[in-house]
């Protein structure tokens, strides 16, 4: 009798730990798919610049340095998220796909300055559809990033809690998730401001 009460425990505590992983990797999963989806917005962002740049390209003739940083910072920016696709989890990745996405996002701010003293260029219909189009897309980029944060949070929270602590190492969970978090947020949130 004592036999399977001892094997009744044994069978319960496995169970348990297996618990425990099995949450450890739903939680890993979660992130790394919402850092998919932050991937196929940046992907289509990536995607409109250059048609952007090509359709200022016959307006800003003199601003060739300006339209060369912007190509410049999207090539960047893709290659940190090629990085940063390839593992999620990789904390020094989400780091450099972050600041390649500040330095990306003060290339377009610049390009937004330089495009104000074209009138002809921001009238064109092809530049505000694409302008349209990369609005939409960063607000899609924000609602991702702000999923993909939730469920960091989420997956950190859990494997720092008692008891998955004590077995998250052994299951190679070595450590947290790194939030994406770029480094001109408040910028980005901030309502534009329009005059007339």
């Amino acid at each position: 009798m004592e036999f399977i009460i001892i094997l009744v425990v044994l069978a319960l505590l496995a169970f348990w730990v297996a618990r425990i992983y099995n949450q450890l990797v739903e939680l890993q999963n979660r992130h790394e798919n919402g850092f998919s989806q932050i991937e196929i917005q940046l992907k289509r962002r990536y995607d409109l610049i250059p048609n952007l740049v090509e359709t200022a390209k016959a307006y800003m003739s003199h601003e060739r340095e300006t339209l060369e940083a912007v190509i410049s910072a999207r090539n960047d920016a893709a290659a940190g998220l090629a990085a940063a696709a390839g593992n999620p989890s990789n904390g020094d990745a989400i780091k450099e796909l972050a600041g390649a996405e500040g330095v990306l996002s003060g290339a377009m701010s610049r390009f937004n300055v330089t495009m104000e003293a074209y009138p002809d260029l921001k009238a064109s219909a092809n530049m505000t559809q694409l302008s349209e189009e990369l609005t939409t897309t960063e607000n899609k980029v924000a609602f991702a990033r702000q999923a993909f944060n939730d469920q960091v949070t989420q997956f950190n929270t859990y494997r720092s809690s008692f008891p998955p602590v004590l077995f998250a190492a052994t299951f190679g969970f070595n450590s947290d998730a790194t939030l994406l978090e770029f480094a001109d947020s408040e910028e980005i949130q901030a309502a534009p401001k329009v005059s007339f």
